[in-house]
């Protein structure tokens, strides 16, 4: 029967590529190492681990195995904090994952509200570029709650939290391409050079959809990883933006404009499972700074 110390050596074996170095940090001698693997090999059928003269990698049983082998770890690792929470000997933890955008426009008000609540309660948060990404480290069991965009196909608990505005910045002594109404047709922004997302970002995505559906697509003048920095850029003068308003400041320095159409998301958090009450009380705040942050726009 496979054990979780086996697949905690399969997984350190791989995170360190060596035997070697994996006994090390788990302080067993590399033969109890190597005697594990190979049980574990034995019981699933066939070699998980190709051993190469510097380093291992895994076989394409290896590769089907290893998220499953995260997920239970992580899972067992859960149930041990749940047990000693309500043996009283920790105050609780609770680990999050989102997006970049969510990370910096939705979550530190949640998190104030949270930290204010429950001061004693570790929070681990896991940022990703992508939805995707996201999605495929809550279903391999990295964190007890996703916060982004809506998955699609998802088989576990999702609520949805609210819907995400996109505005368009640029420099504040710019062309006037609103004639002072505060909404723009992203078709008379074709011509531009855009401030644009790198390609692993989610946003990019969004962009290039909203572009397209306004007849083009957006030439890049500089592209960024990080969210906080487009808007910085656009209002700089390098190109418009299309970012989240609620991940811009009050006092902003660049002109927002809604664009028109409206372009919006729905977010959701979700579980891989019914939650735990710790999970459930941080889940009801989010969505309570979620619609706050629908009614009181660019905060």
């Amino acid at each position: 029967m496979t054990s979780l110390r086996q697949l905690e050596y399969l997984v350190t074996v791989v995170d360190t590529g060596s035997f070697t170095r994996a006994a090390e940090l788990l302080h067993v001698t590399q033969p109890a190492l190597s005697h594990q693997v190979r049980a574990l090999e034995k019981g699933v059928g066939g070699p998980l681990l190709e051993r190469l003269p510097r380093s291992v990698r895994l076989t394409p049983m290896g590769r089907a195995m290893l998220p499953h082998a995260r997920a239970t770890l992580a899972d067992a690792e859960r149930a041990r904090c749940a047990a000693r929470q309500a043996s009283g000997l920790e105050a609780g933890e609770l680990q999050i994952a989102t997006v970049y955008s969510v990370g910096l426009g939705v979550l530190p008000s949640a998190l104030r509200v949270w930290r204010r609540e429950r001061p004693d309660v570790d929070v681990t948060l896991v940022e990703f570029r992508h939805a995707d990404e996201l999605r495929d480290a809550m279903a391999a069991g990295e964190a007890d709650v996703a916060v982004g965009p809506v998955p699609p196909g998802w088989d576990g608990p999702v609520r949805e939290l609210g819907t995400e505005e996109f505005v368009v910045v640029l420099p504040i002594d710019g062309p006037r391409e609103d004639d002072g109404t505060g909404v723009v047709d992203l078709a008379t922004l074709a011509d531009c050079a855009w401030v644009h997302y790198a390609p692993g970002n989610g946003l990019a995505d969004l962009v290039d959809q909203a572009c397209a559906a306004a007849g083009f697509q957006p030439r890049a003048a500089v592209r960024t990883e990080q969210t906080a920095a487009a808007p910085v850029l656009a209002a700089a003068g390098l190109g418009p933006a299309l970012v989240p308003a609620n991940v811009l400041p009050q006092g902003f320095p660049g002109r927002v404009l809604r664009p028109e159409p409206s372009i919006r998301r729905t977010l959701a958090a979700y579980c891989r499972s019914t939650p735990d009450p710790l999970t459930s009380a941080f889940i009801d705040v989010v969505a309570g700074e979620c619609t706050l942050g629908s009614a009181h726009g660019n905060r």
